[in-house]
């Protein structure tokens, strides 16, 4: 093996992992951590001849790793280092060193928690914080801690917040290590067309093959973009000798090997790479990388339900990590296109997987641990509270989970197939109805990208995309297939099958069981015809079809894509479900139940029958009646939810509300006026005379002074007319209303010269509230505010006086007004 930096610091890790169970290497890129840690370990006392597990998270890393680490070696893959993944393994019986895959390692613990035959544990790039890496962590961290004190665990990465890492192992020692890079200049070049990254990166790669020496690494966020920068390239422009090499996951194992490889003389080699090539591999010959600075990431996607492939900038800490795939053999440039601005904008790190993916698969994970929370597991950010409950939810309407939250027989099965839990529960339902191939076929579409481009994709039947991939790849794309997705999604079609472990038999010769089988992944998302293109789902929003839909006339359907950003949801893909098909598969969901309910169009209670699927209504019997104790309890809810106005208040009773109101805020032994304390308390105080009542009609009947009368007691009712009373008797014998509307300071609205001889102001609640005297014109219009009407004689009368007199010369306007005769008329009768 090469004389790499990492060398350097293997005697002490080999020390550290002696002494304790857990470690954390930080190794800058090139320093070979990924291909000459493991085998450094193999004859270690405490190895004791088991075998060391290395999770790395991309299957091209991990092919090419295993295939480095045996070449040392001088074997095969397969003898002492071999390899395990979705559907390719390569391992013997001395295999010693596994590189495995994310999920791999999770169905590893899932069959043997003690992990009884591994001795080390090696978590590669872990800085990537992939879903399947922090779960697996944190499962292997309880093996550890309940089943097998003498695990060994080492977190790698190149870049990553080590005393965090190092606190969630137990305090594990950080050993650094520098890496073996060349200096690399960075060049921004912003380019115009953001939409097509293809466009740019061409023109880049042009001009560093006439710029630059040496093999040419462009960065691109899909299988998609990869194509048509090599189509855009092979049109002409490239020097003579310049060959194309694309580089993704789903690439045959040949032509990964060819884009890794070194170019044979006098040719030069420009590698279009997603991030797949970011860390873990060393590209031989390449001097110059080109980053379109997008990467595709599994986001959690309220349109499917599931998580699905969307296109992001990339943060800062991965734009080093692709700069640095210039400098791993000489020194090298970077061409960036974007701008430093824009590079300022970008976000140090990559967010978590866990942290904005949906967790359904992780809940369904946990459930099989045989954890019913997350939180009985250590984590480096544990997994946010409302996705989890939402996820759990889903479990248990897929029948993955019983209602304690414990596995059941079908979730382990679930669990088996590896695939997300909507797509396994389809895939198993289908098993049973012998539609496997369709189901496969259904699950692989939702997937990826739509299949359909142009004015072909603005149908929302998935029918028509099923259609297009049963019909031959030229006829597809002419009806508006993109043949790249049309061939990733064939070829995960038949990955589905091998894990369900059915034959691939003929083609399905049932597409309308399409709606069916997606009903079984989107119980949630069956849609009832409401009218004019909209649907009213299962799961209780309401959702629209573009307009002009054919399926906007089916009774019901199956929405799987759904986009929430407007407000009601759109409808993307849809399939039709039939009435017949729905109440045959989904009997056990389906609930019957009597209901009593408000009918707003005819303002009164009502009784029904119901069969209800979710939110939706399938059968309805309206020949029932309501009795008078279940009307009597829909009434209160329609009055606590639409307000006390539905209630019949007169001025009188008005006046009550507000005087009790008065005295609640004086003494604690009165009861709360307030809208909030009404409803809250209509049992109490209102239930017995609305019964046997029947709408809003009959509410009008109500007998609101008794009803608020019957709250107090007889000595609550004598306080009430004592200290709050209706009216005040003036000096001039009038009985005058108090208005009790501003509970904090009643008003008396009074004429002037009614109150002559009065000298103080008139006071009610115990004589603790004055109340606000509204002193009025002989034509009843407020001249005077005041609570203090001894002063109001004294001073302000004599200048009220000038201005009445004037206006009112017939009335009476005494020089002495305390000594003045009160009058209710012009003047005092003699």
């Amino acid at each position: 093996m090469k004389q790499l930096p990492i060398m350097q610091v293997l005697p002490d890790l080999k020390r550290i992992l002696t002494d304790t169970t857990a470690a954390i290497l930080i190794a800058e890129p090139g320093a070979g951590k990924t291909t000459g840690t493991p085998p450094a370990f193999l004859d270690e006392p405490w190895l004791a001849g088991k075998t060391i597990l290395m999770l790395e998270p991309r299957r091209l890393a991990a092919r090419s790793a295993a295939a480095y680490m045996a070449s040392c070696l001088g074997e095969s893959v397969g003898q002492t280092v071999g390899y395990r993944m979705r559907m390719d393994t390569r391992v013997g019986r001395n295999t010693r060193i596994v590189v495995v895959t994310e999920g791999v390692l999770t169905r590893m613990l899932q069959s043997d928690p003690a992990l009884g035959d591994v001795g080390l544990v090696i978590f590669d790039e872990f800085h990537e914080r992939s879903l399947h890496a922090d779960l697996g962590l944190a499962l292997t961290l309880e093996a550890q801690s309940v089943l097998r004190e003498d695990l060994r665990i080492l977190v790698m990465s190149a870049t990553l917040d080590g005393e965090r890492v190092s606190a969630l192992l137990g305090g594990a020692p950080v050993v650094n290590c520098p890496g073996r890079t060349y200096p690399v200049e960075t060049v921004y070049v912003p380019g115009p067309d953001k939409i097509y990254p293809e466009i740019a990166a061409a023109a880049a790669v042009r001009r560093a093959l006439a710029e630059q020496p040496g093999d040419v690494l462009v960065f691109l966020p899909g299988e998609r973009e990869i194509r048509r920068t090599e189509q855009e390239l092979a049109s002409g422009g490239l020097p003579e000798g310049t060959v194309l090499r694309p580089l993704y996951g789903q690439l045959p194992q040949q032509m990964q090997d060819a884009a890794v490889a070194a170019a044979v003389p006098g040719e030069r080699k420009v590698v279009l790479a997603t991030s797949i090539a970011e860390t873990s591999l060393t590209i031989e010959g390449v001097r110059t990388v080109i980053d379109t600075g997008l990467r595709r990431t599994q986001v959690f996607s309220p349109r499917t339900g599931m998580p699905r492939l969307t296109t992001v900038p990339v943060s800062k800490a991965s734009a080093d990590q692709r700069r640095g795939r210039a400098g791993r053999t000489a020194p090298g440039v970077c061409y960036r296109l974007w701008s430093r601005e824009e590079h300022d904008r970008l976000p140090d790190d990559n967010v978590p997987e866990i942290m904005e993916t949906d967790l359904a698969q992780l809940a369904l994970e946990l459930a099989l641990w045989g954890v019913p929370e997350p939180g009985a597991l250590a984590w480096l950010d544990a997994p946010p509270a409302a996705p989890y409950a939402q996820a759990t939810a889903l479990l248990r309407q897929l029948g993955a989970l019983d209602a304690g939250g414990a596995i059941t027989p079908h979730g382990r099965s679930m669990a088996a197939l590896g695939a997300h839990p909507r797509i396994a529960h389809m895939l198993l339902r289908a098993a049973d109805l012998a539609a496997a191939p369709l189901a496969a076929l259904l699950a692989a579409l939702l997937q990826e990208r739509d299949l359909f481009k142009g004015p072909a994709a603005l149908s929302s039947d998935l029918t028509l995309r099923v259609e297009a991939l049963l019909g031959s790849g030229s006829s597809a794309a002419g009806g508006g297939a993109d043949p790249a997705i049309l061939r990733a999604v064939q070829r995960e079609s038949r990955n589905f099958l091998a894990q369900l472990q059915a034959a691939p038999g003929g083609p399905p010769d049932n597409i309308s069981l399409s709606g069916l089988l997606l009903s079984f992944a989107y119980p949630d998302r069956i849609g009832q015809k409401r009218g004019d293109g909209a649907f009213l789902l299962s799961g209780g929003r309401g959702a629209a079809m573009r307009e002009g839909q054919p399926l906007a006339r089916s009774p019901y359907i199956v929405a799987p894509g759904v986009d929430d950003r407007a407000g009601q949801s759109r409808i993307m893909l849809a399939a039709e479900l039939s009435e017949q098909d729905l109440l045959k598969h989904h009997a056990d969901s389906l609930l019957e139940e009597r209901e009593v309910y408000w009918d707003s169009e005819s303002g009164s209670v009502k009784a029904r029958r119901v069969t209800r699927l979710g939110a939706l209504i399938l059968k309805e019997t309206t020949h029932e009646r309501a009795t008078a104790e279940e009307t009597e309890h829909v009434l209160l809810k329609v009055i606590a939810a639409e307000g006390l106005e539905r209630l019949p208040w007169d001025k009188g009773t008005i006046q009550l509300r507000q005087r009790m109101g008065f005295l609640h805020a004086l003494r604690a032994d009165f009861p709360d006026m307030s809208d909030a304390a009404l409803c809250d308390t209509l049992d109490e105080w209102l239930a017995p005379y609305i019964h046997g009542m029947r709408n809003l009609r009959d509410l009008q009947r109500v007998n609101l002074t008794q009803a608020l009368e019957n709250m107090l007691d007889w000595n609550s009712r004598q306080t009430l007319n004592r200290e709050a009373p209706t009216h005040i008797t003036v000096p001039s014998g009038s009985r005058i209303p108090l208005d009790y509307s501003n509970p904090g300071s009643p008003v008396l609205a009074v004429r002037l010269q009614e109150m002559f001889g009065q000298t103080d102001t008139p006071r009610i609640g115990g004589g603790k509230i004055p109340v606000l005297l509204h002193l009025l014109s002989p034509a009843r219009r407020p001249m005077q505010v005041t609570s203090d009407l001894a002063s109001f004689w004294q001073g302000t009368y004599f200048e009220v006086k000038k201005d009445l007199k004037g206006r009112y010369p017939k009335h009476y306007w005494p020089d002495d007004p305390l000594q003045a005769i009160p009058t209710n008329r012009t003047r005092p009768s003699k």
